[in-house]
């Protein structure tokens, strides 16, 4: 899956990378925070979290087998998102990021693991997650990874996703 987000781009720039972006990939692909944009486009679904139009409401006015993340950095904030009808979670900051100044303070692998056991929802770890902490979330039940910097700050990209697309043994 692959999730757009602008959060310096307007709601028109973003809808126009979006569709660039559908356009050209084979994935699912989610837009961040805006619900509007993601309908408006056709996009598979949208990840919505606290400060975002409420997952309920969401859930209400999304087409069928549209996709709806939600955010948790404790098991509560989990159980809530859980509630509110979205499909998947995205759990952390596993470690401080640079790349989301709010995310939080970091929640670790055994914050990560605190929250899974809170939901039923597959969890994808997030927040400066690097290739050396998958085998260690795959154990700890991580479902998926969500990276920027990883893959966008690597002098290789290419080959740094291939070491994010951890197969376990």
């Amino acid at each position: 899956m692959l999730q757009v987000r602008a959060k310096q781009l307007g709601p028109g720039q973003i809808a126009g990378l979006t569709r660039q972006i559908i356009a050209a990939v084979s994935l699912p692909v989610i837009v961040n925070d805006r619900f509007d944009v993601a309908i408006a486009t056709g996009a598979a679904g949208c990840h919505l979290g606290p400060a975002d139009l409420p997952l309920d409401v969401a859930r209400r006015l999304a087409p069928a087998g549209f996709i709806l993340g939600g955010s948790a950095g404790n098991p509560e904030e989990a159980r809530i998102a859980t509630r509110g009808g979205a499909d998947y979670l995205g759990v952390g900051p596993i470690h401080s990021t640079a790349n989301k100044s709010d995310a939080g303070g970091a929640i670790g692998i055994e914050g990560f693991t605190a929250v899974r056991l809170a939901t039923a929802l597959p969890c994808v770890a997030i927040g400066g997650v690097g290739a050396s902490d998958i085998p260690a979330l795959v154990e700890a039940g991580a479902a998926g990874i969500a990276v920027i910097g990883a893959a966008l700050n690597a002098d290789d990209v290419e080959e740094a996703v291939r070491r994010l697309n951890y197969l376990p043994p």
